[in-house]
This record gives C-alpha cells, structure tokens and sequence, in this order.
C-alpha cells in the first residue's frame, strides 16, 4: 500500500481495522527515508539508528520525525550544530514523553539551522536541507528537515519549534499543514533553548485535522516549565464536521498587503480569501499599526536571548572543545556556525550597560504595543489571514550572504509570535519564483487567531483546507 498519501488518522484507522500493521507502516516510511535522505538531507540521525523495525514498534505506533532540538534520552541531539554533535541528552523532553504516551514513535532526528537560527536551512553544520518540490531551492526554516520529510512522504508527521516562524514559513515552501499553538501550550522542558520567551513547539503534518491529533496528544500543563498554561487543550470534535464558515468573521490586516510581495502569492492569498467569502464568512478590513515595527522588536529581543541562552555552550559546561581546555574564544568561534555568532554579538550589545535601555526595553514596549493591536483586532473578528511568507523558495544560497534580506522573509509570521498567539499554515496554490518563470511552488495561506484560540484557528484552516484541495493537490513535489 503507498502509505505516503494517507494521513495520520488514516493510517491510526487502518491499523484499527487490522488492514496493516505499525510494523509495516514503519518500514515503509524506513525505506522511502534511505532511498531519499541522501539528496534531500533531512534527518542528522536516521531512524534507523534509534528504533530497529524489529524493536519498540507496537500497538498502533505511528511514527513521528523530530526536529533535533528536542531532548530525547540516550538520542543523539544536535541542534545541527558541530558544539552538540555527540551529545545524548540523559532526559527527555515532555513533548516527546507526551507524544509517546499518546502511542507514537519516535521517527529520527531532523536537520535544522543550527539551534533554530535562520529561515533557509541553510544554517546547519551537517549542510542544507533541500526542498523536495525543487531540491536546488531552500525547504525554509528553521524546521527544515522536519518540513521536507513530510513533504516528501518520508514520515507522515514531525514535530518542529516556532520561534519567529520556524514551523509556518517552512510548511508554507514545502507545501504542507505548520501548527503553532499559542506560547505556553506545549511544554518547553527539553527543548534547547533559542529565545525562551519566543520558543513554541509544533508540528507538521499533512491534513490540519492530523496537526489538532498531535496538539491533543502533546498539549498539557507542565510543572517544569514556569511558562506552561493550565488552560485547556482539548477540541471538540464536531470541529472536524464542519464544512462552512458561516457566522465566522476573518479579519484582513491592511499592513499585511505591503511591497515585494511576489506577485503570484499574491493571488494565490486572493484566490483563497474569495473562497473564504464564498464558504459564508464575514470578511473585515482591520488595523494592526504596529506590525512594521515587529521585524526590529523581534531581532532586538531574540538576540538578547540568544546571548543568554547559549553561554553555556563554551566546550566547558556543554559542548565540544576544539581548542585548548578553557579557551572558551577558540571553542565557540570553531564549534558555532556564523548566524549563532552574530545574534550573540548583537544581543550582548543591546543587553550591555548604557544599551538596555535604548534598545532591548524599547523593543519589549513595542512588543507589548504589538499584542494590543491583536487583542483590539480579536474584539472585532474571530480569526485574521495573511500570507504566510512575501514569496516562494529561492535557490540554495541565492540569500545566503545577506542576513536582513533572510530576516524580511518572516515579515508575516514574527508579529504573532511577539503576541504569542497560535498560528497555523495550510496549503493554498502555488506560485512561480522570479528566478524561474516555468517553476509553480507552494503558497501557503496564514491563519492567525486570539490567545487560547487553537480550536477555532483549526476548525477555519480544516474548512479552508477542504474548499481549496482540488487546487493544491493538482501538482506534487518532483520527489514524491
């Protein structure tokens, strides 16, 4: 059976129905995985190497790749940098206990930018992830390989960690579903800190109803984490059931409409926003006046977090040591990657004395200005849309010398993640990069919704994602 086109809960109902096994399953995700992974490069640890066929695959086991950032006991983790790379973390993160709890298993670790930093997947130490609709093209980032390997039908779910993007920007260039639950909903414990007060799990998936299957499984209050919610997190299942958006009003933010986006996005976006209309919502044209100013907030806070987060990363305390015992300069310049070096640089400048106030307070106000224009918007709509990234993906390398021209691709994902809001990507049409007028790649549209509003950002993207299948599953990635 060619498993790769069937869903999470598609195949969890086969294994119910005893017309397959986990088992097999598994193996059939194991042998795509070894015939692709060579050109595509996205898992660091296959998962041949954590779980034999012969081993651990059980009961209705399905499995799950991981980005490899998530502390998994006895398991190689990296954060696809050389500081980490024979690290075997002695605990487990709580999202991935959660999600074996829930009877899944873990499906190898995924490659990354390194310790989350970038959104090409360009970043990692073990060499780029490739896009499989076009393998010359970036996948996005920083989830890369956890995107790619659901793209490509190696694994029919990943886990990935949003911190101004991570899991929508790559879901949207690969062509899939990207969840972001809001900030607190999944435990934190475990997962290598970049930004901690930005840092959120996810997931990717191919249907939307597969990414609220593993939101249900993993999502809970956890002791551990300071920032972790007590609010609840399961759905309601009629959710899935509904096949309209009548009464639902879905606000379009005029800031979101700006210069250099490609043209073909913009289409796709207008395409799916006539459809919305036509499925009974009500469309509004709202403000959110200070989302040009997220970009500078963003990368003024998540360096300052940076340079607190990953001090500990000296050869000493963690990490290899590459040079002299000690020399913690020769250490840190060998054993991390340019972008962890340059966020580093700029958030101990604008944490050092005379600096604070002038920069990092400043962003932290407009990040509290940031979260007020969603609350007044959520006054007035249930859910908001945007496109999920300015264009489609570019050439491997095509940006790679020009960090603020990389930095502009979150324009639209980094206000929602200073807010903390959930967010969620679903697959709308398809677009032509400017460097290849022949090539058609994925577009995704954004789907934005209130603080605790997980369930009613999936119940949108669920109806969204039925009305425009015919659309999207017109074209498949070259590796499929």
């Amino acid at each position: 059976m060619d498993y790769k086109n069937l869903s999470l809960t598609e195949l969890s109902d086969l294994i119910k129905s005893g017309k397959t096994t986990s088992k097999e399953i598994y193996n059939y995700f194991l042998e795509r995985t070894k015939q692709y992974n060579d050109e595509l490069n996205a898992f660091n640890t296959l998962p041949s190497q954590i779980l034999t066929p012969a081993k651990g695959v059980m009961g209705n086991s399905l499995p799950v790749a991981v980005k490899d950032i998530f502390c998994e006991k006895g398991i190689r983790t990296t954060a696809s940098s050389k500081m980490l790379e024979n690290f075997f973390p002695p605990y487990e993160s709580t999202v991935t206990q959660k999600m074996k709890e829930a009877g899944f298993v873990s499906f190898g670790k995924t490659n990354m930018d390194e310790f989350a930093m970038g959104g090409s997947g360009e970043n990692s130490a073990f060499g780029p992830a490739h896009n499989p609709w076009d393998p010359t093209r970036i996948p996005g980032g920083s989830s890369s390989g956890s995107a790619v390997a659901v793209a490509a039908g190696l694994v029919p779910a990943a886990l990935g960690t949003d911190t101004g993007g991570s899991i929508r920007q790559p879901a949207s260039m690969c062509g899939i579903v990207g969840f972001k639950p809001g900030y607190g909903r999944n435990s934190r414990y475990g997962v290598m800190a970049m930004a901690s007060s930005l840092d959120t799990p996810g997931y990717f998936t191919r249907t939307v109803r597969d990414a609220g299957f593993l939101y249900e499984a993993t999502a809970w209050h956890d002791h551990r984490d300071s920032t972790s919610l007590t609010a609840e997190t399961r759905l309601d299942p009629v959710i899935w059931e509904r096949s309209d958006l009548q009464w639902v009003r879905v606000g379009i933010a005029r800031e979101y409409s700006v210069d250099g986006i490609n043209p073909g996005v913009r289409a796709a976006i207008d395409t799916a926003v006539a459809k919305i209309r036509e499925l009974g919502a009500e469309v509004i044209d709202i403000s959110l006046p200070h989302t040009e100013h997220g970009i500078s907030a963003y990368y003024t806070i998540c360096p300052a977090e940076v340079a607190s987060n990953l001090a500990r990363y000296d050869g000493i305390r963690y990490g290899e040591i590459t040079g002299a015992w000690g020399d913690i300069v020769a250490n840190r310049s060998e054993a991390l990657g340019d972008e962890i070096q340059r966020r580093s640089l700029v958030g101990s400048y604008v944490l050092s004395s005379g600096f604070y106030d002038a920069y990092f307070r400043k962003a932290t106000a407009v990040r509290e200005l940031i979260r007020q224009d969603f609350a007044n918007a959520f006054a007035l709509v249930d859910v908001i849309v945007t496109p999920t990234a300015p264009t489609v993906a570019w050439r491997i390398w095509a940006k790679g010398t020009d960090p603020l021209a990389l930095y502009l691709e979150d324009i639209f994902t980094i206000p929602a993640s200073l807010a903390g809001i959930p967010g969620l990507t679903v697959p709308v049409g398809y677009a032509s990069p400017t460097d290849d007028a022949s090539v058609d790649l994925p577009v995704g549209l954004q789907i934005l919704g209130p603080l605790l509003g997980e369930q009613q950002v999936l119940m949108v993207g669920n109806v969204i994602e039925q009305a425009m299948r015919g659309i999207v599953e017109s074209k498949k990635p070259k590796i499929w």
